[in-house]
């Protein structure tokens, strides 16, 4: 791959990590509700599955999707209903005051048990994955982007695990930065009101998302 061409794949690619999408609400809902350390998983599980979306583009899978009404609804609806779930899940969240592990600090760990525990960072890694490889506007975006990024006169393979790791690298950096700028926000919302608007606010947002997913056409198909 020429240092021109990777170079100017390497500018889309800020840009594209640094549009709101799913994977951006979901590392500031985390990063708000659990801190940066927390988020972390949740965030390289979106690396997980952005790394299958980009994976399944560049071997031609995507191209498949589009081309199949059929298999493309399917992960259409899926995605959607996900995203729906998870934004309903963060809808009706309590609002309890500061983190489990405040509280306990604070209270005792006699009075811990009965708050809400942090999701394990398996949880948090699929719940990454899952926002991710069921996005079907990322294997749209991947189809009709990638190929203006590749040689096909050179190794597919070699170009493709460069655009990858520069891929998930910025994403890495911009979601990191996502989780990091709700975390500061932790101070001023810690009153169960403050906390009942941020899991409406945020449940919301993903809940719309799902549902725009069920507008999303097969656009890339005459890319």
């Amino acid at each position: 791959m020429d240092f021109h061409l990777w170079l100017a794949y390497f500018a889309a690619t800020w840009l594209i990590a640094l549009s709101p999408g799913s994977g951006a609400v979901l590392s500031m809902s985390h990063g708000l509700a659990y801190g940066v350390r927390q988020a972390s998983a949740t965030i390289w599980g979106l690396q997980i599955g952005l790394a299958f979306i980009l994976l399944v583009a560049g071997v031609g899978v995507g191209a498949v999707l589009l081309a199949s009404g059929t298999a493309f609804w399917v992960v259409k609806v899926a995605g959607a209903l996900y995203l729906c779930w998870l934004g309903l899940k963060q809808w009706r969240a309590p609002a309890h005051v500061g983190s489990p592990l405040d509280a306990a600090g604070t209270a005792g760990a006699a009075h811990a048990p009965h708050l809400p525990a942090h999701p394990s960072v398996r949880q948090r890694l699929l719940t990454g994955a899952l926002t991710n490889a069921t996005n079907p506007k990322g294997i749209v975006f991947m189809v009709a982007v990638l190929p203006q990024f590749i040689d096909p006169q050179r190794p597919l393979v070699l170009q493709l695990l460069i655009l990858l790791i520069t891929t998930l690298a910025v994403d890495v950096v911009v979601m990191h930065g996502y989780a990091f700028l709700a975390s500061r926000l932790r101070a001023l919302l810690r009153t169960p009101h403050a906390r009942r608007v941020q899991n409406r606010v945020f449940g919301g947002v993903l809940m719309a998302m799902g549902a725009s997913l069920l507008a999303v056409g097969r656009t890339a198909q005459a890319a």
